[in-house]
Order: C-alpha cells, then sequence, then structure tokens
C-alpha cells in the first residue's frame, strides 16, 4: 500500500508559498509519510521546463527528483526516510456559461508522462493564457475541455476537485451542477472519480446513490510545504501510473480508502456570512429564506446544506462501494491545543519535530503509533490523538471561507491538568 496525495500546487501558483519547489515537496512529503505526490501546475510553462530538468522516469508515469536536487535547508530524520515518487497532476479553473447560469468548475488532471503532458500544455496554449497562474482560468465548456483531453491521449484522466465547495465546483451551491451527467454530457462515462474536498467527507458523499460509480479521492490541495496531505488517498496497487489509473477507472478495490480532515473543519461546511460572524445550519438558513437577518445578504450555502438538497437517502447510510476513512487532525494543531498556544509558535515547532525524530512520520504518528510509544514523548499528545483515532472531537463547523475548529479537550480540561502537576 501507498499514500498519496494528487492534488497541490506549486510555487507558481497564486497565494502559495515560494518554498512550493521539487526539493521541498519531497522533503515534506517525506516528514508527512506521503509515497506519491503531484507535481502541480504542470500547465505553467516555467514550472514545466522545471519538472523536465529535475525529474525521472522510475516506473510506467512516476517520476523520482534526481538525487543532485535536494533540499538543504531542512533536516529529515532517519524514520522518515523513503523514496518519494511524483506524478503529473495539475488543477484548472473553468468559468463559463451554460444554460443561463455561470459555471465555475475546478478540475484535477492526471497526465501519463512529460510528453503528453507536454501536449496538453500546447494545445492550451492556443486556447488561453496558460502563463497566467500555476492555476491557469480557461473559458471552456467542461464537456468541451474533457474532449480535448480525450482526443489529446485516452490516459488522462479528469477529476472534479473539491467537488462540493460553494463557489468553484462540480456540485458547488453558487456555481455548480445537479449530477455528473448535466456538467460533462455525454463524456461523464469518462469521469470515474470524485474529489471530497475538506468541507465534506465520504459519509457525506454516500448519501448520493448517484456516486456510488465513482471511487472517493481526498488530497491537500495544498499551497504550502507544510500543508502536504491534509487530506490523502491510500492506495493498495502498484506505484506507478497503468495501475493508479486501474485502480480509480475500474478495480475500485485497489482504493484502499482516504484519509479525511473532519468535515466541519473545513472553510464551507456550513452555511454563512464570515463579514458578520453568522454561521448557520441548513434548517436556520431555510428559516432566513437564504437572507441574512441582520444584513439582508445573500447567504453563502454550505457543503452540508448542499449535499442534503441533492442526498436521496439518509445520515449514515454505507453503500457496498464505501471504501475505509481515516479521520486525522494535523499534528500541529493538536499539539498547539495541548501546549495553549498558537500552531505556528516555537513552542509547537519544537515538539513537533521531537516527535517526528523520535516515532516517525506525522501519517504514523496520527494513524498508527502505539499510544504508548507517543506518550514517553508527551503523555496529553499521545491522549488527543488517541481521543482524535475514536471520533471524540468537538466541533465548531468553518463557513464561508473561515475553518472550523476541532478540539480534543474541554476549555477547563487542559487548565485542570496544567494545575494537578503543579500540586
Amino acid at each position: 500500500m501507498f499514500i498519496a496525495d494528487l492534488h497541490i500546487h506549486s510555487k507558481y501558483s497564486r497565494a502559495c508559498s515560494k518554498r512550493l519547489d521539487l526539493e521541498h515537496i519531497e522533503a515534506w512529503s517525506k516528514i508527512k509519510g506521503i509515497d506519491l505526490v503531484s507535481t502541480g501546475d504542470f500547465t505553467y510553462p516555467a514550472w514545466f521546463k522545471e519538472l523536465n530538468k529535475k525529474l525521472e522516469e522510475k516506473e510506467p508515469g512516476v517520476y523520482a527528483l534526481k538525487k543532485e536536487f535536494k533540499a538543504t535547508d531542512v533536516r529529515i530524520p532517519e524514520k522518515c526516510e523513503r523514496n518519494i515518487r511524483f506524478i503529473l497532476s495539475t488543477e484548472l479553473s473553468l468559468i463559463y456559461k451554460k444554460k443561463d447560469k455561470v459555471r465555475k468548475v475546478h478540475l484535477v488532471i492526471l497526465c501519463p508522462n512529460l510528453e503528453t503532458a507536454g501536449k496538453i500544455n500546447l494545445t492550451l496554449d492556443k486556447i488561453g493564457n496558460i502563463k497566467s497562474d500555476g492555476r491557469p482560468i480557461l473559458g471552456l465548456d467542461s464537456h468541451e475541455f474533457l474532449k480535448i483531453l480525450l482526443d489529446i491521449s485516452p490516459g488522462i484522466q479528469v477529476i472534479p476537485a473539491h467537488a462540493w465547495t460553494p463557489h468553484f465546483s462540480i456540485f458547488g451551491s453558487n456555481s455548480g451542477f445537479d449530477s455528473v451527467e448535466e456538467c460533462f454530457g455525454d463524456l461523464s462515462r469518462h469521469i470515474c472519480a470524485l474529489e471530497t474536498g475538506l468541507s465534506s467527507d465520504p459519509a457525506m458523499n454516500w448519501r448520493l446513490s448517484q456516486l456510488d460509480k465513482y471511487v472517493l479521492v481526498s488530497n491537500s490541495d495544498a499551497h504550502s510545504p507544510q500543508k502536504l496531505g491534509r487530506e490523502a488517498t491510500i492506495f493498495d496497487c502498484a506505484c506507478d501510473y497503468p495501475s493508479i489509473l486501474n485502480a480509480l477507472r475500474h478495480d475500485h478495490s485497489k482504493v484502499a480508502g482516504t484519509i479525511e480532515f473532519f468535515p466541519e473543519e473545513g472553510k464551507y461546511h456550513a452555511d454563512g456570512l464570515r463579514d458578520e460572524n453568522l454561521r448557520l445550519d441548513p434548517e436556520e438558513t431555510k428559516k432566513y429564506n437564504y437572507i441574512s437577518p441582520k444584513t439582508g445578504k445573500k447567504i453563502t450555502v454550505g457543503v452540508l446544506h448542499r449535499v442534503n438538497l441533492l442526498a436521496d437517502r439518509p445520515m449514515g447510510f454505507k453503500p457496498t462501494t464505501a471504501r475505509g476513512v481515516w479521520y486525522i487532525i494535523p499534528l500541529t494543531e493538536i499539539i498547539g491545543e495541548v501546549l495553549q498556544v498558537g500552531g505556528a509558535s516555537k513552542k509547537v515547532d519544537e515538539l513537533y519535530w521531537k516527535l517526528i525524530e523520535n516515532i516517525g512520520p506525522e501519517f504514523y504518528i496520527l494513524k498508527e503509533a502505539p499510544a504508548p510509544e507517543i506518550a514517553k514523548v508527551h503523555p496529553l499528545i499521545a491522549e488527543g490523538i488517541a481521543r482524535m483515532r475514536e471520533g471524540k472531537v468537538i466541533k465548531e463547523p468553518g463557513y464561508d471561507g473561515e475553518y472550523g475548529v476541532i478540539k480534543l479537550f474541554k476549555p477547563r480540561e487542559l487548565v485542570e491538568r496544567e494545575q494537578m502537576t503543579l500540586i
């Protein structure tokens, strides 16, 4: 088995870290415990040039960073060392009008090799401005775009990105569709997978019988190296492009499952308006007729509400096609809560590296490491991770672009524990 993050960005995408180069992507994949990671942004000319220079094919359609290119400012603990493989993928934004409505759909593109990626770039360069950003915006219909890619190579795979996000997704409340078929028409048979996104999880998607035929994947959509693996997909097949494509298209049993945010932590889980500090559940939004009771502004309808509108099954339904699901909270967030400081503080950083160096990659710590092993480094971190694994969390849902908060301890609990140690 291997862990894959098939959707990230590069230093050339808007609002992304300048450290999102191949060297730091490789280094942080080791620290996180990712085996296969996206290149991101291969349509951007300068980045594509870098991919050709620094990557070498190791297995069919899967690449490694050449030995002469390594991050020199990140020390990789011995327990984190592993061979990192890259897969060619990118995200594109399609904005167009269909059936008298403006549609804004983001798509992840998986590509079989650099040669095919080059052909995609040549074709899209004639259609739109792929030099504008790592994630370019094209004025193409999703059906038309998919046809263009299939004409280039049947080995290209399109996956609707963060499928439920209100503003830029296939099912988004503001600009999406009600089905895959409505979006892609007679080419919808070429869509085999959907990306759940941070604000939804497999259980929410299982409520729609129309989605049973699609395999659900999760990825980080990372905008910095430290955000790699926020979500990920676990494959049980050979780590090469043909095997991954077969798992996505045909043998879904080869997709063992996904590593997920608690969906309430996602930025668009609940309804609301961030500027007004207004967070609502779907029933409240309906009561207010989708209009803010404070200002009369239109409420941003979140993912949970949108799922409820399209679902034909009750919450808790689990289809026979369901794969495994592992919920995680980023390790820095757990440490920050336990230490009662911000996640970016020096104290958090010090304890993070102590855990990584003594135990292993972040995914191993969060998913598999025995509690006594974690407790040797920090007992409360071990207890917090045990609660996380059991789903015993306190949730404050995100809304309208504001991340939610997932807590493991009640407000007074940590203070009382701290006082006990002083007695």
